[in-house]
């Protein structure tokens, strides 16, 4: 065999090695760009039961049985700051394990109860958004979410186009109420059906009411807070309730969602009060209600929220003021937001006696006035402990809830969510992403 012949086939065999590795690199790249979810951290409930891959800038995750599955990110946040986190997000067949508005496609925070909308069924393509505060935390695991902190769910997600910018803060210390009245309960107890009216007579009380809590706020807080209640009366019933061991039946925002939620879209609320009626002389005891008539320290997408329950006997003077009787009826309310002020003061750092330990500092429970010195003190940080003053912190009455509002001028930052624009950016994804997950199964740096 000649020379050139000789090199006519080693060139030919070099071409064919480089064709061959060159085909490998495209299949190991449209695999790694299938697979590798970039700087994302990908968690499930039940392992190995959802699968997640990604088509170019489309993340999806398929879950065929029920499970909580989530690709999330870590992302550095200043203190006491508004965030808005958006995404689109397009669903096939999502359906909860258990009835819940709060479960399905959503943007949630790993680890907390912050979330948006959860979207369910078959939907195209929209968009959704997460507003939160950083409160204390210099970090947050942002996610994207099939299932959800109150469930799980099946079904197939797609997510795209992520986007996070930080807002101004609210300064002032006036508080918005939404105060919502539901003049009909109408729900099904073991097996029972169960109807109960709110009358004019009861909505007149509460109106009453209201009033003087706004003006007990400013009074009782030395004016470090004002209060604006709204007040909505509610014709469609209360058609559902939640549970808990310890408190029997309540009012939960999944509840009432469908009723409230354009109101408070609408408007900068900073609280929101859900008033009801679970029980009157004829239903007694049809609904188990563990010994409360306010319950408090939740929350709706951040805005915190407190039932308030009408009382079963119509001769009741607990939201009617009488000098003889009752000179403070707005107490209910006074002491549910202040359990959302408890939280908070927290969540963002600050040291203060729990709201029941009010006989531990040598408080009583007054005839005719309840607690109402506590509440003082309380929100005056004035109450004495071992010569030091303890309570609220004035800055908490500033601390309000994240809200759209907040995003008039804001940063976009754009840096967080950039998707890889060559092989190399997705080489460093795929790199970064394997030490992420072998710290999350190792628990952490060593």
């Amino acid at each position: 065999m000649s020379k050139e012949k000789k090199t006519i086939s080693f060139s030919i065999s070099k071409l064919i090695t480089l064709l061959i590795l060159l085909v490998f690199l495209y299949f190991a790249y449209k695999y790694y760009q299938t697979n590798n979810f970039n700087d994302f951290v990908k968690s499930e409930t039940n392992l190995y039961t959802s699968h997640f891959t990604r088509d170019n800038k489309t993340y999806k995750i398929t879950s065929d049985e029920y499970n909580d599955a989530m690709f999330y990110k870590k992302v550095k946040v200043n203190k006491n700051q508004p965030y808005k986190v958006t995404c689109m997000v397009k669903t096939n067949q999502v359906e909860a394990k258990e009835e819940q508005s709060g479960v399905g496609a959503q943007i949630s925070i790993e680890g907390t109860t912050e979330r948006s909308v959860a979207i369910s069924g078959t939907q195209e393509w929209q968009k959704i958004e997460l507003i939160f505060n950083s409160k204390n935390r210099e970090e947050v695991n942002i996610g994207f979410r099939l299932g959800g902190y109150l469930g799980k769910a099946k079904g197939e997600a797609w997510f795209s186009n992520f986007t996070i910018e930080e807002g101004i803060a609210e300064q002032d210390n006036n508080w918005k109420f939404a105060c919502f009245i539901f003049k009909t309960t109408d729900v099904t107890i073991n097996q029972k059906q169960i109807k109960l009216k709110v009358t004019q007579s009861d909505i007149m009380d509460i109106t009453n009411t209201i009033r003087l809590f706004e003006t007990s706020c400013y009074n009782l807080s030395d004016g470090k807070m004002t209060a604006d209640c709204d007040i909505y009366e509610i014709d469609t019933p209360l058609s559902s309730l939640s549970y808990d061991s310890e408190f029997g039946y309540y009012v939960s925002a999944e509840d009432i969602e469908n009723q409230i939620k354009d109101t408070i879209a609408s408007n900068s609320y900073d609280h929101i009060f859900a008033i009801v009626r679970l029980g009157d002389e004829e239903h007694e005891n049809d609904i188990q209600v563990n010994d409360w008539i306010g319950l408090g320290s939740m929350d709706y997408y951040g805005i915190g929220f407190s039932n308030i329950r009408l009382p079963n006997d119509s001769r009741s003077y607990i939201y009617k003021y009488n000098s003889r009787i009752n000179t403070f009826p707005e107490e209910v309310f006074l002491h549910e937001f202040l359990h959302s002020l408890e939280r908070n003061a927290q969540e963002y750092g600050y040291s203060r006696p729990e709201l029941h330990d009010y006989e531990k500092y040598g408080y009583k429970n007054e005839t005719l006035t309840g607690q109402k010195a506590w509440y003082t003190d309380y929100m005056n940080k004035n109450i004495n402990m071992n010569g030091n003053q303890v309570g609220l912190p004035k800055e908490v009455f500033t601390l309000k809830p994240a809200k759209s509002s907040n995003f008039k001028y804001s940063y976009k930052m754009e840096e967080v969510f950039k998707e890889p624009q060559n092989i190399i950016d997705e080489i460093r994804g795929i790199m970064k992403n394997l030490v992420n997950n072998i710290e999350l199964l190792t628990g952490g740096k060593n």
